[in-house]
C-alpha cells in the first residue's frame, strides 16, 4: 500500500477514494468493466437495457440492465485517439493505423489488399513547412546558430532565435492552410506522373492510380508536416498491375516536382498583405523495401506512421483542449514560442473569419485531419473497428448461448434503449484504471515479443 500511496502523491482524498472503490461491493464487476475498455482513462457511462427475443415466439432469450451494474452504469471506451487524453484508446488507435498502413504496403487479404502490392512502386515521402525564421536546432555540425551545442532534450529546440522577427502570423496561416496544400499536391502529383509517362491525364486514369496513406506531425517549432506512403497501382487499384513505365524513380521525381509547383494564395486582410504559401524545400522521398531489401523496411514505415497518428500539437508544449478566450493564456503553462503562436491565431481571427483560427488556436491554427488515406489505399479504420466489434459480439453470443444471426435467418430480435449517464473516473478509479491499462499493455507487448522470437526461430530453422 505504501507504493500505491507514493504513486498517488500526497493527496489524501485520492487515496481515500481508492480505498472506497477497492472495498465497494461491486468492485470486481467494476474492474471487469474497466478491463473490457482496455483501461480507458475517460470512459463513457451509459444506462439502459437490452432484450433479445425469439422473433417467432416472442420468448426472451437474453436480457440485460445496467441497474445491476456498479453505480447503475455500463462503462465503454471513449475512443479518443490522443495519447494525452487517453493512452489506452490511443494505443488501440495506433494499432489500427499500423495495420491500415501496413496492409497498403505489404498487402493483407483479410483487409482486401492483395500481397502483390509489394511489387508496386512504393515510397515514403515527407513534405515540410518552409522557414518562418531561424530557430534553435541541432545541426550536423553540432553547434546552433546561437553558438551553443544544445542537448537533445533542450527546451530551446524549435523556438525562435529572435521572436521579434519570427513570422508567427505566417506560421499559423501555413498550418491553417496545410490541408489545401496537400490537396493541391495530390492534383499536381497526378499531372507530373502523366507528364513523365508521356500520356494525358485522361489516359493516366485508364492505366494507373495513385494511392496514399498519410499522417500529420508537428515539428518542435510548431509547424505541421506530412508523412505519406505513396503507391502506384493499376487503373482499378491494388488488385491490378501498374503499367510498365511506373517506377520508384518516376514516382520520386514526380513527388518532388509536384511539391515545388504547389502554391496557395491567401488574400490580403486588414493590415496583413497577400501571402503565397508553399511547401518547404526539404522534401524527402525514400523507397520502401520488400523483405528488408531496402534500409527503410515496411514494418518501420507502418510503425512510424502509427506512432504519430496519436499525437497532436502537444509536442510543442501547447494544450490538447480548445482555448475559450485569450485571457485563458495567462493561466496556461506553455512555452513562450508556443504562446506567441496561439496569440497570433487570436490576433488574425478577426481578419480571416472563415479560417476559424481562434477556434483552432490550441492546434496552432491547424484544422485538418491527422490521419487520412485515399479510397483504394487499403482498408478503413471503421472496417477495422467493426471487425473487432463483430468478434466481441460473437464471443458474447457464444457465452450466452444465443444463435448466430447469420445462421438463424433473422430469428432473433434485439430491443435496446441506452442513455448517456456521464463520463470519466473518480481520482481513485483513475489510478486503478491506469494500473489496469499498464497491465494489459505489458501483457500484449510480452505476447508480441514471444511471437517475434518464435517467428525468428522458425526462419532460422529454414
Amino acid at each position: 500500500m505504501a507504493g500505491v500511496a507514493a504513486s498517488l502523491g500526497t493527496d489524501p482524498l485520492a487515496l481515500a477514494d481508492l480505498l472506497r472503490v477497492a472495498n465497494a461491493p461491486g468492485f470486481e464487476r467494476w474492474r471487469e468493466q474497466v478491463r473490457r475498455t482496455g483501461g480507458c482513462s475517460d470512459p463513457i457511462h451509459l444506462s439502459g437495457t437490452t432484450v433479445t427475443r425469439d422473433r417467432a415466439t416472442g420468448d426472451v432469450l437474453y436480457s440485460y440492465s445496467t441497474a445491476d451494474e456498479p453505480g447503475g452504469r455500463l462503462r465503454v471506451a471513449c475512443g479518443n485517439r490522443r495519447a494525452s487524453r487517453c493512452p489506452s484508446c490511443a494505443w488501440t488507435y495506433a494499432g489500427d493505423t499500423y495495420h491500415l498502413i501496413r496492409a497498403g504496403i505489404t498487402g493483407d487479404e483479410r483487409k482486401s489488399v492483395p500481397a502483390t502490392v509489394r511489387d508496386h512502386p512504393r515510397v515514403f515521402a515527407t513534405l515540410t513547412a518552409p522557414s518562418f525564421g531561424p530557430v534553435h536546432n541541432r545541426p550536423a555540425s553540432g553547434r546552433c546558430r546561437c553558438g551553443v551545442q544544445h542537448p537533445e532534450n533542450s527546451p530551446l529546440l524549435g523556438t525562435a532565435l529572435d521572436p521579434a522577427t519570427y513570422d508567427y502570423a505566417g506560421a499559423v496561416l501555413w498550418n491553417n492552410h496545410a490541408g489545401h496544400l496537400w490537396q493541391r499536391f495530390t492534383i499536381y502529383l497526378r499531372r507530373e506522373i502523366a507528364a513523365r509517362a508521356g500520356i494525358t491525364q485522361a489516359a493516366l486514369k485508364e492505366s494507373c492510380r495513385v494511392s496514399f496513406g498519410k499522417v500529420a506531425e508537428f515539428q518542435k517549432r510548431g509547424a505541421i508536416h506530412f508523412h505519406a506512403v505513396v503507391r502506384l497501382d493499376g487503373p482499378d487499384g491494388p488488385e491490378t498491375t501498374p503499367p510498365a513505365w511506373a517506377s520508384v524513380g518516376l514516382l520520386d521525381d514526380a513527388i518532388r516536382a509536384a511539391a515545388a509547383r504547389v502554391a496557395v494564395t491567401v488574400p490580403p486582410a486588414g493590415t496583413h498583405p497577400e501571402r503565397t504559401l508553399r511547401w518547404g524545400t526539404q522534401v524527402d522521398v525514400q523507397p520502401i523495401g520488400a523483405l528488408g531489401q531496402e534500409e527503410l523496411t515496411e514494418q518501420a514505415v507502418a510503425s512510424y506512421v502509427a506512432k504519430y497518428a496519436t499525437k497532436a500539437a502537444e509536442t510543442t508544449g501547447t494544450v490538447d483542449r480548445r482555448i475559450g478566450e485569450p485571457a485563458e493564456l495567462a493561466r496556461l503553462d506553455v512555452p513562450d514560442h508556443t504562446r506567441r503562436l496561439i496569440e497570433a491565431c487570436w490576433t488574425l481571427d478577426g481578419d480571416y473569419p472563415g479560417r476559424m483560427l481562434a477556434r483552432w488556436s490550441h492546434m496552432l491554427g491547424f484544422r485538418g485531419h491527422f490521419s487520412t488515406k485515399s479510397r483504394a489505399y487499403s482498408t478503413t479504420l471503421g472496417a477495422l473497428r467493426q471487425t473487432r466489434a463483430d468478434y466481441r459480439a460473437a464471443q458474447e453470443r457464444r457465452e450466452r448461448g444465443l444463435p448466430d444471426p447469420d445462421d438463424s435467418e433473422g430469428s432473433t430480435l434485439v430491443i435496446a434503449h441506452w442513455t448517456y449517464a456521464g463520463h470519466g473516473h473518480t481520482p481513485g478509479e483513475s489510478w486503478l484504471a491506469a494500473s489496469i491499462a499498464r497491465d494489459i499493455r505489458t501483457n500484449r507487448e510480452l505476447v508480441r515479443e514471444i511471437r517475434a522470437e518464435l517467428e525468428a526461430a522458425e526462419l532460422g530453422e529454414w
